[in-house]
């Protein structure tokens, strides 16, 4: 069993801090939201006032911000959970943040002994209350062999992707596919539909054949074709358009510093931006077939 603190309860933090109450270990929970508090707390989680009263004493911090500003504020400065901690405390920061900031305080946990590895997470909220996610983490091996042990709490995949900053880049990367492929499918069920021909059985044609991919799969974004899927229930998240189009923001970036025309991505971000610009914000991503319909 570990002290655990856990920063960060959104619709991710939430279910991640439950299994590992279901576990066995020690968690000690802080969020802005007093209602996302008070459910770890009717779990049976220890509230704490602040991410410093949390953090301080345990054996793993691990986080789940919205984005890098957020991370930065975190562990980085004066104030910051850096200044305040030591080599005992291992940090494993599980939000979609760009790799520099990732990288950034990766560098500056080293300087202090502490180690450190950014682990975005794959899979969504089913995957997160399952215990089922995929871990895609950035740092030293030794920190990394840190990580699995509680990390094998809340997932079932946990990748060593590389240095600091790593996990983020393979996020970026695993991210951008899923828009792509995501809406290649859409396009392909759509133009079946249109010309006579049922999605379901299009749907397993393609699952036998070279078109097979995870959004057929796992995630068919045609209606009633998946009954478990957002598809099948008006498109609610699931993964929300307003996240994948932040997450292929990331994927720009990173394309950008490393001299890639990443074509398709680039249109995928495109397509999703108009998407959420549409109103769609907040309904699943596999809802980009709406844009076909209408």
């Amino acid at each position: 069993m570990a002290e655990v603190a856990f920063i960060g309860l959104g619709n991710m933090g939430g279910p991640m801090a439950k299994n590992l109450l279901e576990a066995g270990h020690a968690v000690t929970v802080y969020d802005l939201s007093a209602a996302a508090c008070e459910q770890m707390k009717l779990a049976g989680a220890v509230v704490a006032g602040s991410a410093l009263d949390a953090a301080t004493g345990r054996d793993y911090v691990i986080s789940m911000l919205p984005a890098g500003k957020h991370v930065a504020d975190t562990y980085l400065g004066s104030d910051g959970l850096l200044s305040k901690l030591d080599g005992t405390t291992t940090i494993l920061d599980c939000s979609t943040i760009d790799a520099a900031t990732a990288r950034r305080v990766g560098e500056a946990a080293a300087g202090k002994g502490i180690g450190f590895m950014d682990s975005p997470v794959s899979g969504g909220v089913a995957a997160a209350a399952a215990g089922t996610l995929a871990f895609m983490c950035g740092g030293d091996a030794a920190t990394f062999e840190k990580a699995r042990q509680i990390l094998q709490d809340m997932g079932k995949n946990i990748f060593h992707a590389g240095p600091a900053g790593a996990g983020q880049v393979a996020k970026a990367c695993n991210n951008m596919l899923l828009a792509i492929h995501m809406i290649g499918t859409c396009e392909a069920l759509e133009m079946g539909a249109r010309n006579g021909l049922d999605p379901k059985v299009l749907s397993d044609i393609m699952l036998a054949s070279s078109g097979r991919n995870w959004s057929l799969e796992v995630y068919n974004p045609y209606p009633d074709v998946m009954p478990n899927a957002p598809a099948s229930n008006d498109y609610k998240p699931g993964f929300m358009v307003d996240l994948m189009v932040k997450d292929l923001g990331l994927a720009m970036e990173i394309a950008q510093q490393s001299d890639i025309d990443n074509a398709m991505g680039q249109l995928a971000r495109e397509l999703y931006r108009q998407h959420q610009e549409a109103g769609n914000g907040q309904r699943d991503f596999s809802g980009i077939l709406r844009r076909l319909q209408e």
